[in-house]
């Protein structure tokens, strides 16, 4: 398969792994972009946009990136704390007064950030439809008593991050994330990035590819490990009967998952952060925001993700030596595949977003694609 689009020719390696990914049948479609130094030197897509392959993924195609979303969400506080609006070592119910039920008067906003508040998932059987109603969503989890003491665990907040972020950013500005966002970065910059998108759009996006046989098994893998706080996450609601292709999930705003976007626009968020705050030579964030934003706030093992090694910082993951980057490296990822990471030493950032979601493990796609631009970089 040859792809479209531009590339710096440093990165050939990169550009022959993201196409050899096709020819072994691993892509549906899918696009790759990396910014160095605040500039584009890798902007690819190619393959199809549907699953019976009869429209080809374009420049404008745009897909559903699930948990990659999460990054755009923390910049939004990230500018609202850079803007003295939003104080992470600040409770959160001194925001959001209905927020201290349940025990949480302690819950600082630095928790919501690190996956350590201790509200991954809700205590009361709620249905799917539930997650496209935002002030249901919100009173259940002012009402909700934290799993555990905040700051004490980690525990991906898989869900629940998005709506206790954006309720943050209602509360102090009066806008949706989503909003708030297309003001904000979006609309401003010229990214195409969207958090709840309009039925126009609609032409242009392309169909998650959902293997379901994976959700049933892992479905039973949790069941048999015991992993009842996994399964209340992953399964209340049940996630694996949405329709991620259907009008209700598409316009909805859920900023812990449903963004749309490709890998052009992914990286050039990213490279907000990697650029210490600095886009296309207007100063979006401070250096000193972004600097405490990666710093350490909680590592171990996440009781959620069936106690795999984690560490966070500020809204994002910390990966040290993980897709081959260096020590000041952060990012996040989405289910099924997509990428955002970013290395603040080389001005560096990575997207990645694809329609065919690998859910079997590793996912083999990445790592070739991730070490050939590392390898470029740590040579300059």
């Amino acid at each position: 398969m040859e792809s479209k689009g531009y590339f710096d020719e440093r990165f050939i390696l990169a550009k022959e792994a993201f196409e050899k990914n096709f020819d072994l049948g691993l892509e549906v479609g899918a696009s790759f972009a990396v910014s160095l130094n605040g500039e584009l030197v890798v902007d690819i897509w190619g393959g199809f946009s549907d699953s019976a392959k009869t429209k080809s993924w374009e420049k404008d195609t745009i897909v559903n990136v699930f948990s990659t979303t999460k990054i755009m969400t923390a910049l939004c506080i990230h500018l609202l704390i850079d803007k003295g609006l939003i104080d992470v070592e600040t409770p959160v119910f001194k925001y959001w007064p209905e927020f201290a039920q349940a025990t949480k008067e302690n819950v600082l906003v630095k928790h919501l950030l690190s996956h350590s508040a201790g509200l991954p998932g809700f205590d009361e059987k709620i249905p799917v439809e539930a997650l496209f109603d935002w002030d249901r969503i919100i009173n259940l989890l002012a009402a909700q008593k934290p799993w555990w003491k905040p700051g004490t665990k980690i525990g991906y907040h898989m869900t629940t991050f998005g709506y206790l972020l954006g309720e943050l950013v209602r509360r102090v500005t009066g806008k949706t994330l989503g909003s708030f966002f297309r003001e904000n970065i979006a609309n401003p910059l010229n990214i195409d990035f969207h958090i709840g998108i309009p039925e126009n759009y609609d032409s242009r996006v392309a169909d998650i590819i959902v293997p379901q046989e994976v959700f049933a098994k892992w479905q039973i893998i949790l069941t048999k490990l015991f992993l009842r706080k996994t399964m209340r996450v992953f399964y209340n609601p049940n996630i694996e009967i949405i329709d991620f292709n259907g009008r209700a999930w598409r316009s909805a705003e859920i900023p812990s998952g449903n963004g749309h976007g490709n890998a052009r626009s992914i990286a050039k968020v990213g490279s907000i952060l990697a650029c210490g705050g600095m886009y296309d030579k207007k100063k979006v964030l401070s250096q000193f925001t972004i600097e405490r934003a990666i710093e350490p706030q909680i590592s171990g093992r996440d009781v959620i993700m069936m106690y795999s090694p984690a560490k966070f910082g500020l809204g994002f993951g910390l990966l040290d030596d993980k897709f081959y980057l260096g020590p000041r490296s952060f990012g996040w990822g989405g289910a099924g595949g997509s990428l955002c990471v970013m290395d603040l030493e080389k001005k560096l950032s990575i997207g990645y977003a694809m329609n065919k979601m690998h859910m079997k493990g590793e996912d083999p796609r990445t790592g070739p694609i991730f070490k050939a631009v590392w390898d470029v970089v740590n040579k300059d």
